[in-house]
Protein backbone atom coordinates (compact mmCIF):
# COMPACT_ATOMS: atom_id res chain seq x y z
CA UNK A 1 0.00 0.00 0.00
CA UNK A 2 1.43 3.36 -1.02
CA UNK A 3 1.89 5.84 1.81
CA UNK A 4 -0.09 8.53 -0.02
CA UNK A 5 -3.01 6.19 -0.64
CA UNK A 6 -2.97 4.99 2.98
CA UNK A 7 -3.09 8.60 4.19
CA UNK A 8 -5.93 9.36 1.80
CA UNK A 9 -7.85 6.27 2.93
CA UNK A 10 -7.43 7.27 6.58
CA UNK A 11 -8.55 10.83 5.81
CA UNK A 12 -11.65 9.52 4.02
CA UNK A 13 -12.50 7.22 6.94
CA UNK A 14 -12.19 10.20 9.29
CA UNK A 15 -14.34 12.33 6.97
CA UNK A 16 -17.02 9.65 7.00
CA UNK A 17 -17.26 9.91 10.79
CA UNK A 18 -14.68 7.27 11.67
CA UNK A 19 -14.52 3.51 11.21
CA UNK A 20 -17.36 2.95 13.67
CA UNK A 21 -19.71 5.03 11.51
CA UNK A 22 -19.07 3.08 8.29
CA UNK A 23 -21.45 0.16 7.94
CA UNK A 24 -20.60 -0.75 4.35
CA UNK A 25 -18.29 0.47 1.59
CA UNK A 26 -17.86 -0.58 -2.01
CA UNK A 27 -16.23 0.85 -5.10
CA UNK A 28 -18.57 1.91 -7.88
CA UNK A 29 -16.43 2.91 -10.90
CA UNK A 30 -15.15 6.35 -9.77
CA UNK A 31 -16.97 6.50 -6.44
CA UNK A 32 -16.86 5.05 -2.97
CA UNK A 33 -20.40 4.08 -2.11
CA UNK A 34 -20.71 3.93 1.64
CA UNK A 35 -23.44 3.34 4.14
CA UNK A 36 -22.96 5.18 7.43
CA UNK A 37 -24.66 4.84 10.80
CA UNK A 38 -24.99 8.59 11.37
CA UNK A 39 -24.91 10.91 8.33
CA UNK A 40 -24.52 13.91 10.68
CA UNK A 41 -20.96 12.72 11.42
CA UNK A 42 -19.94 13.01 7.76
CA UNK A 43 -17.53 15.93 7.28
CA UNK A 44 -17.89 17.00 3.66
CA UNK A 45 -15.09 19.63 3.76
CA UNK A 46 -12.74 17.00 5.25
CA UNK A 47 -13.62 14.55 2.46
CA UNK A 48 -12.90 17.23 -0.15
CA UNK A 49 -9.62 18.06 1.61
CA UNK A 50 -8.78 14.34 1.38
CA UNK A 51 -9.10 14.57 -2.40
CA UNK A 52 -12.77 13.86 -3.07
CA UNK A 53 -14.07 15.58 -6.19
CA UNK A 54 -17.58 15.55 -4.79
CA UNK A 55 -19.77 14.16 -2.03
CA UNK A 56 -23.40 13.08 -2.44
CA UNK A 57 -25.38 12.33 0.70
CA UNK A 58 -28.79 10.68 0.52
CA UNK A 59 -30.03 9.43 3.88
CA UNK A 60 -27.43 6.99 5.21
CA UNK A 61 -25.82 6.49 1.80
CA UNK A 62 -22.78 8.65 1.10
CA UNK A 63 -21.08 8.59 -2.29
CA UNK A 64 -17.56 10.02 -2.37
CA UNK A 65 -16.34 10.78 -5.89
CA UNK A 66 -12.62 9.94 -5.97
CA UNK A 67 -11.89 9.06 -9.59
CA UNK A 68 -10.20 5.96 -10.98
CA UNK A 69 -8.49 5.04 -7.70
CA UNK A 70 -11.84 4.05 -6.11
CA UNK A 71 -11.00 0.32 -6.15
CA UNK A 72 -7.59 0.78 -4.52
CA UNK A 73 -9.00 3.18 -1.94
CA UNK A 74 -11.80 0.75 -1.07
CA UNK A 75 -9.22 -1.99 -0.44
CA UNK A 76 -7.18 0.34 1.78
CA UNK A 77 -10.26 1.54 3.68
CA UNK A 78 -11.40 -2.04 4.25
CA UNK A 79 -7.94 -2.79 5.69
CA UNK A 80 -8.45 0.11 8.11
CA UNK A 81 -11.92 -1.14 9.08
CA UNK A 82 -10.79 -4.69 9.91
Amino acid sequence: MEEHMADKAAAIVAGLGGAGNIEDIEACITRLRTEVGDPAKVDEPALKAAGAHGVLISGNVVQVVVGPEADALTDDINDLLD
